[in-house]
């Protein structure tokens, strides 16, 4: 059970950082936007320091992605459903 924990939570913060990188935001500009240090915020991504609610909501809303999307386990299609979204947003514009 605990192991199946950490897997998951390795996976949100896998999300978080490809989601990030996706956006070409730096983990400096993430650490700024949540007023904590940079290596604070590598830590969040690494999976070193437990998420709370409140910082994931923060998160995703810097990132611009719904909570939904964070807790997705692929990668993948968390990327290729991002970008479709953005691609028909820009065509309703």
């Amino acid at each position: 059970m605990e192991n199946l924990l950490a897997l998951k939570m390795k996976n949100v913060a896998g999300n978080i950082r490809k989601i990030r990188e996706y956006r070409d935001y730096t983990q400096d500009y993430l650490a700024a936007k949540l007023k904590i240090s940079q290596n604070a915020y590598s830590k969040i991504e690494l999976g070193y320091s437990k998420l709370t609610l409140e910082r994931l909501f923060q998160i995703a809303s810097i990132i611009d992605v719904d909570v939904t999307h964070l807790l997705t386990l692929d990668h993948k299609e968390l990327i290729k459903n991002l970008s479709e979204t953005e691609e028909t947003e820009a065509v309703h514009k």
